[in-house]
């Protein structure tokens, strides 16, 4: 599913610099009724890659922090490497060499796109030392590689917007067609991961694979509500849209008092509320800073008093991407 694109890679070199670092944000995948077709980007948490050229072609991953060796250094495996081997092996470039350093600066398995934060670093960072050849819409399709070798799909609702920035929406898988839509001023996304483990492969498999047609009419509806929503600068469309029929039902089993939080962020404010990507996070979408502290403090003290830990973050709608540190 690669894009064609007729590319020269010897007319522009590595000419940026011979060493680079790159932060790359947590997503919302799924955005409530987009299943594998929304997603949107935040401003913290994010992963962080350093890179720098060598001399010696062939890639090395070095040292990997912040994931308790959970993540392998093999080259071929790790997702950050595995992806910039096919942008490379695209390129024509088997003379490059490449030293990298991922830290993990978000939690794993936490439904915020951890495994498309750390490859969307690798793959800025290489397209930065290379001399900026292909757009972060033409490096969709390289990180989606890194997806599937993650959760074994490749999916583009978290890279594409860890890219992109923003909320983006993919209309087709085949042909990729990625659509970047507004953001509405003011919105400001409130998460919660309740320190639960939920892996995104189980939680795949929970998934129904037939869907009654009246339910399919329902969630249309919704992913067209909300998209309109976020073209007219409308929030309160957008929560009224921020509904699930086919995917919360099962995937909320996993997460503990689903239902409660749901209950406790809209008390608090929320315009919305649902899953990130596969869980066990959950956010809300909310009109201000102050509504996101309340929706976040409801939601840590009711999982603390069910004896579950959690971490916070408040973030406005990172239109950005990856950055340069």
């Amino acid at each position: 599913m690669l894009i064609n694109m007729e590319i020269n890679p010897l007319k522009k070199k590595a000419n940026i610099s011979s060493e680079i670092s790159v932060f790359a944000p947590a997503t919302v995948a799924n955005v409530v009724c987009g299943f594998d077709v929304l997603g949107f980007a935040l401003n913290e948490p994010g992963d962080e890659v350093r890179m720098r050229l060598t001399e010696q072609p062939g890639i090395r991953l070095l040292k990997i922090t912040g994931d308790d060796g959970r993540l392998p250094l093999n080259a071929a495996k790790n997702t950050v490497s595995a992806s910039v081997q096919h942008y490379l092996r695209h390129l024509n470039r088997p003379d490059i060499g490449l030293e990298i350093e991922l830290h993990k600066k978000m939690p794993i398995g936490s439904g915020l796109g951890s495994s498309s934060a750390s490859t969307v670093a690798g793959l800025f960072a290489v397209n930065q030392l290379m001399g900026n050849l292909l757009t972060a819409r033409e490096l969709v399709p390289f990180a989606m590689k890194g997806e599937e070798l993650a959760c074994g799909y490749g999916h583009a609702d978290n890279v594409a917007p860890a890219l992109m920035g923003g909320f983006v929406l993919i209309r087709s898988y085949d042909p990729l067609d990625l659509i970047a839509l507004p953001t509405p001023s003011g919105l400001y996304a409130a998460v919660v991961y309740p320190e639960v483990d939920v892996p995104t492969k189980d939680a795949r498999q929970m998934i129904r694979s037939k869907i009654q047609l009246k339910d399919a009419v329902i969630q249309w509806g919704n992913v067209a509500g909300l998209v309109s929503g976020l073209f007219l600068n409308d929030i309160d469309l957008i929560g009224r849209s921020m509904k699930d029929v086919l995917v919360e039902p099962v995937r909320s089993i996993l997460i503990p008092d689903f239902y409660k939080l749901r209950e406790l962020a809209m008390k608090a404010g929320a315009v919305g509320f649902g899953i990130s990507g596969s869980g066990p996070s959950v956010f809300a979408l909310v009109k201000d800073e102050e509504t996101g502290r309340k929706v976040t403090s409801a939601l840590r003290k009711h999982l603390e008093s069910i004896n579950i830990r959690s971490l916070a973050y408040i973030s406005t709608i990172n239109n950005e991407g990856p950055r340069v540190l």
